[in-house]
């Protein structure tokens, strides 16, 4: 039996994920925060997967990925996002994880990332192209990070006004 190790914060997604896993046959560690996770890998040994949202709380979850690597250096780290970018996934692969997802993911796509069966999760088909307000969404979300979050720096680089780039930042990232 496989085991997946989940680190959500969001009780009720990680509640779902963790029974849809576990009706597909995985043994699943659950963890709502960094110092848990690493506690339940003390516990119960290196999974064969790792379930890891971006945000967990007021932490980032990327800065976890070192320190899962280093724990576990056979399983596959999948980060999970609902504020995915490319910087942000280039970043994430950059410090270890094997895949990226957006959510809402499919739980389909989940098991094919933590299998390794799956493309990142950034695109769709290989080949499509995205869509504008896909491209505009990562290009925003590229300028916000090379302005370290800072939404007044991000917005004047833009050339828009904050409480506009506030407005597109509100709103879900487009499917592709």
């Amino acid at each position: 039996m496989k085991t997946a190790l989940l680190i959500e914060d969001d009780e009720s997604f990680r509640t779902t994920v963790g029974l849809a896993l576990k009706a597909r046959g995985f043994c699943v560690l659950e963890a709502v925060s960094g110092a848990v996770a690493l506690e339940r890998v003390e516990a119960h040994g290196p999974p064969d997967g790792i379930l890891l949202d971006m945000r967990l709380g007021r932490s980032h979850g990327m800065k976890l990925i070192p320190e899962l690597r280093a724990h576990c250096q056979d399983s596959r780290i999948v980060v999970l996002t609902g504020y995915g970018s490319i910087p942000e996934s280039m970043e994430a692969l950059r410090l270890g994880a094997d895949d990226y997802l957006l959510k809402p993911a499919g739980i389909d796509s989940i098991i094919g990332a933590l299998s390794g069966k799956s493309v990142y999760g950034t695109r769709g088909k290989s080949g499509d192209s995205p869509s504008l307000a896909r491209v505009e969404w990562e290009h925003i979300q590229r300028i916000l990070h090379d302005s370290d979050g800072n939404i007044s720096q991000a917005a004047k680089r833009l050339g828009i006004d904050r409480r506009t780039l506030q407005r597109k930042l509100a709103k879900q990232p487009p499917e592709s």
